[in-house]
């Protein structure tokens, strides 16, 4: 039986352009699916990380829980769920390029190159995850933007009118690309992180413990892997880790997405700007790891459900 890890190339018999193709769609709905079912999972907190990120006047005070229950009080059960919709026109397109892009950057590095073991998927995991940012950066922007607001104080009436405001008043096209440098930055480590120490522990695991951690993967009883607790696990550990060392670039993000909308934009024009302001204002803890907390409570079950649910569809999709 072969184990998972090493089996990340479509079937043999898909030699003809239009089995190529199709293998691509697959991989491209695979993913795009699995980033839906992880952002849904922890839209709430999401919002809330935007809301104590960028210090909003009316929960700057609140910390994490205090403010998850504050938020309904104010806006309502759904104002957990602001800027959701955008979140979801973005996430899927995300998810999906960023999956199949770490198939396909990972073959390219091992086949091409001639790159191979832990490195390759690092580097894989970098490149996949700045290609799917510079791919959908401008929904990111817009969910960024509706998630700030509260209710009663509304700039933008939703995702058509943003796009509209924001190009006619903030430069055109590059209002949409705003912190776009300290965001590829940020997501190098963090889905290469994420990535390697995911792909590492689950090589490990079939690798040493194959009847204890595997399972025969539905749709090719040749193929070994994890089993789906496993999976969450190796997917939340993976997770914490490249959050904790992409968190401050994270920050810095988002302050700078914002962008007019905050009160103090002008000191929020370029990542090292940015970097030094939120220090110097705010100090480490309540500045360039304000939230973190509740990146690890959100970050956690995120890639836990993401690389799960990946996994899953490579299976009803045949994949494997």
């Amino acid at each position: 039986m072969t184990s998972e890890a090493a089996v990340s190339t479509p079937p043999a018999i898909s030699s003809t352009p239009a089995q190529r193709d199709y293998y691509w769609l697959r991989s491209f709905v695979a993913g795009g699916v699995a980033g839906c079912c992880a952002k849904t999972t922890i839209a709430p907190l999401d919002r809330v990380k935007i809301l104590l990120q960028a210090q909003n006047p009316h929960y700057k005070h609140l910390g994490v829980f205090s403010t998850l229950r504050a938020v309904p009080k104010k806006e309502g059960f759904l104002g957990l769920y602001k800027g959701n919709g955008a979140m979801m026109v973005r996430i899927f397109p995300y998810g999906a390029i960023q999956f199949m892009a770490f198939d396909n950057y990972k073959k390219l590095l091992s086949k091409q190159i001639g790159i191979s073991g832990h490195i390759h998927r690092l580097m894989a995991g970098s490149m996949a995850g700045m290609t799917a940012v510079i791919c959908t950066y401008p929904l990111d922007v817009i969910r960024a933007r509706l998630a700030f607001q509260v209710k009663g104080e509304h700039r933008y009436t939703g995702i058509a009118n943003a796009f509209h405001t924001i190009y006619l008043k903030e430069g055109g096209v590059s209002g949409f690309y705003r912190g776009l440098t300290p965001t590829l930055i940020g997501m190098a480590p963090y889905a290469g992180f994420s990535f390697f120490t995911y792909g590492t522990l689950k090589s490990l695991g079939l690798k040493h413990f194959p009847d204890l951690l595997g399972r025969p993967s539905s749709d090719n009883p040749e193929v070994l892997i994890l089993k789906t607790h496993v999976n969450l696990l190796c997917g939340g550990v993976a997770g914490a880790i490249a959050q904790t060392i992409s968190y401050p670039l994270d920050v810095a993000r988002r302050r700078m997405q914002l962008g007019a909308v905050l009160p103090d934009s002008e000191k929020c024009t370029s990542l090292s700007k940015t970097l030094k302001y939120v220090y110097t204002e705010y100090g480490v803890k309540k500045g360039l790891y304000r939230g973190l907390s509740l990146n690890y409570i959100r970050c956690v079950p995120s890639q836990a459900v993401a690389f799960t649910t990946y996994e899953f569809m490579k299976q009803v999709l045949h994949l494997n």
